[in-house]
């Protein structure tokens, strides 16, 4: 039984400006607007008589609060807030997971309740059997929102469908589902496998993980990355910041992409700031969608090179590099025909172009 402390509530409004509903919103709270209840672990969210699943993030020094619900096309949703004991998840409440894979080569591999990522370590470099070197965004597709990696990795039978996905995508050495590079003179410039990894939070609702790149020649300059990867509970698309260092020589453009194999079809949409690519699976294991979305006003340029569809863009004055890269199985459970994914990639570039607005009072 939760034990409130103090009669101090606060109410929460979330505003939602969109004519499209917002399913699985993530909502954000800073610390500051909740000073009046005291520590964030002790932030306990309601919608009504109900306790929803929420999270405390520290990230770089701000610390916040998040929970998700769904809202309604051009609709408010009331939460109350209010002060008790430290909040402490169940294991049913995670539904986002990331974590380094030493025993697999140096994997990055990370997931939601929706889909699965891997990238490329230092080890598979070197590998003898099958070699690679490639900063791709490979993808494993799942039909389950239980989460799998741990289990998949333990038992290293992951490319075969035992019922609840597997791993059919071949990224190699192209940009996969999501991978980017630096832009010079229409040409790609990709960096090795990353060589450093560190988790900043990991969930229940929330992954945020970092990967570090060593400099690569890019048409002449030195440039080294640091990627920044944000995944939520329910999302098919995760937000990727590059920070790219590369001393003098002005700004830089950067380009990030979606392998092109044969027999799938692409589509863009520039003024729009998205592509996307749907694709036949080997084997006669279904369609694959991925996506790749960039702030339109940054977009320079939609083109193709080494086998990759790309959206081409100028970094912005300051700050990362921004994209939104994920993927979408059609046996998967809400994401079944080609116009479905066409449909989910645009209104999530809606989504990002009007954030819902959250409004905080005491009761």
């Amino acid at each position: 039984m939760l034990i409130i402390l103090g009669a101090l509530v606060l109410t929460l409004q979330v505003h939602n400006d969109l004519p499209i509903a917002r399913p699985a919103e993530t909502v954000e709270i800073a610390a500051a607007d909740l000073k009046p209840l005291g520590d964030l672990a002790r932030v306990h969210v309601f919608d009504g008589q109900r306790e929803l699943v929420a999270q405390t993030l520290d990230i770089d020094g701000t610390r916040s609060l998040i929970f998700q619900t769904d809202i309604g096309p051009n609709a408010t949703r009331a939460f109350e807030l209010r002060a008790g004991e430290p909040r402490k998840a169940r294991r049913e409440d995670f539904r986002v997971y990331g974590r380094f894979v030493r025993e697999r080569f140096d994997d990055f591999a990370w997931e939601n309740d929706r889909v699965a990522h891997r990238m490329y370590g230092a080890a598979l470099e070197t590998w003898q059997k099958e070699p690679l070197t490639s900063s791709a965004v490979d993808v494993w597709v799942k039909r389950t929102p239980r989460l799998v990696v741990n289990d998949w990795y333990l038992v290293d039978d992951y490319h075969r469908d035992h019922g609840e996905g597997a791993d059919f995508y071949s990224a190699g050495p192209s940009r996969g589902c999501g991978g980017s590079g630096i832009w010079s003179g229409s040409q790609l410039f990709v960096s090795r496998n990353f060589r450093e990894s560190r988790v900043l939070a990991n969930g229940p609702l929330r992954l945020v993980f970092e990967l570090t790149y060593l400099a690569w020649e890019a048409g002449g300059r030195q440039v080294a990355e640091k990627k920044r990867v944000t995944l939520d509970a329910g999302a098919h698309l995760n937000r990727f910041e590059s920070t790219y260092t590369a001393g003098a020589g002005g700004p830089l453009t950067w380009a990030a992409g979606i392998k092109k194999p044969a027999g799938a079809q692409l589509r863009v949409e520039r003024e729009q700031g998205w592509m996307r690519m749907w694709e036949p699976i080997r084997d006669g294991n279904g369609n694959l969608g991925c996506a790749v979305l960039v702030d339109p006003s940054l977009v320079e340029d939609a083109t193709e090179a080494g086998g990759n569809a790309l959206l081409v863009a100028r970094s912005p004055a300051q700050g990362p590099a921004v994209y939104h890269a994920g993927s979408a199985w059609d046996r998967g459970p809400d994401v079944k025909t080609l116009a479905d994914w066409d449909g989910y990639v645009a209104q999530w570039a809606q989504r990002l172009r009007s954030p819902i607005r959250v409004d905080v009072a005491p009761r």
